[in-house]
């Protein structure tokens, strides 16, 4: 643990909220932003956000507020937990009240579609090279949920400089959450991005009936799909086999409390796509990563036949079951 300092969260939904309870607990002073007016009087006044996580009572040392450069101002970390596809907009909006020293902390799981560009990208350009240096990737296997109701949960702080990844572990470690830190941001942004992709095909199988030889044989082969492009982008196979990797897919893809495994189930159930997020309160980021991914393989020439089925699924009108037939009957090769 270090000394109090001023954590500003950009996100109040289940994983922006479940960060401020912990960055409390463990004894610093929490701004947190809300894009909805609701949602910050909930915090402030019941200390419950009533609409994204309402497994914990937040502490007293949290105040929620709709005022984004009010949230980033003045706070040591700034901790990133909104969906990626709005990291653009909110990132723009927050920087002039960004201090210079301030660490980077992305706990948005995805890549924008527009661009290519993962999470680091978009800060690279919006505030310049330099932030890349105060830049920190958390990332790993944590459902919110549980994070906040004291289950023993261990993720990844990814940066090019040890002292940023070291300050994020010091400061937000905590109890039951144990941060460990590694120098491949690459990789540990890819492994927490593409694994929602696997896990949007891991809820189709669920869906569909099939049980866990085909879910076994779902995650291995995924793992390798992740790889490829990641090792192609100059990830460490290291990061693929530790928590940002591996663990975040295994997690993703057999934890119930998974968005993007519960999108993929309802449509193996033959759910239209767009009746199911209705129903959604927050973003399954799978939907969106599944395009982004699919056209960075394709401009790398990579082969990813499970990428390329979910978004035949979600973009093409294809079915589930279909989308598993013609994974199975591909050509026979080596493993």
């Amino acid at each position: 643990m270090t000394d109090k300092q001023r954590i500003g969260i950009i996100g109040a939904g289940s994983w922006g909220t479940a960060l401020s309870v912990v960055s409390a607990r463990a004894g610093h002073d929490v701004s947190l932003w809300a894009r909805s007016q609701e949602v910050a009087e909930s915090i402030n006044k019941t200390r419950i956000n009533n609409r994204y996580l309402n497994a914990a009572t937040i502490p007293e040392s949290v105040t929620a507020t709709t005022d984004l450069r009010k949230a980033v101002s003045n706070a040591s970390i700034v901790i990133i937990a909104a969906p990626s596809h709005a990291v653009r907009e909110l990132l723009t909006s927050a920087s002039p009240s960004l201090s210079s020293s301030s660490l980077i902390v992305s706990g948005a799981k995805g890549i924008e579609i527009e661009s290519g560009r993962r999470i680091s990208g978009i800060v690279a350009e919006i505030i310049g090279q330099d932030a890349l240096k105060r830049f920190v990737c958390l990332s790993g296997p944590s459902f919110a949920e549980e994070v906040v109701n004291g289950h023993p949960t261990a993720v990844v702080a990814a940066s090019v400089n040890d002292q940023a990844a070291q300050a994020v572990q010091l400061t937000l470690s905590f109890e039951n959450l144990r941060i460990y830190t590694n120098s491949d941001v690459v990789g540990t942004e890819l492994g927490g991005a593409v694994k929602n992709v696997m896990a949007i095909a891991a809820g189709m199988i669920s869906g569909l009936g099939f049980g866990a030889n085909t879910l076994a044989a779902l995650i291995t082969r995924g793992l390798a799909e992740i790889a490829r492009l990641a090792l192609v982008r100059g990830a460490e196979i290291e990061t693929l086999m530790g928590l940002a990797g591996l663990g975040d897919l295994v997690l993703t893809c057999t934890g119930k409390l998974s968005r993007n495994r519960f999108v993929g189930e309802e449509l193996g159930k033959g759910k239209p796509l767009a009746e199911i997020t209705a129903n959604m309160r927050e973003v399954a980021e799978g939907i969106k990563t599944t395009l982004a991914v699919y056209q960075l393989a394709e401009r790398a020439g990579l082969e990813m036949p499970i990428t390329n089925e979910v978004k035949a699924v979600l973009y093409d009108g294809k079915s589930a079951r279909n989308a598993v037939a013609d994974l199975m009957s591909r050509p026979l090769k080596e493993e």
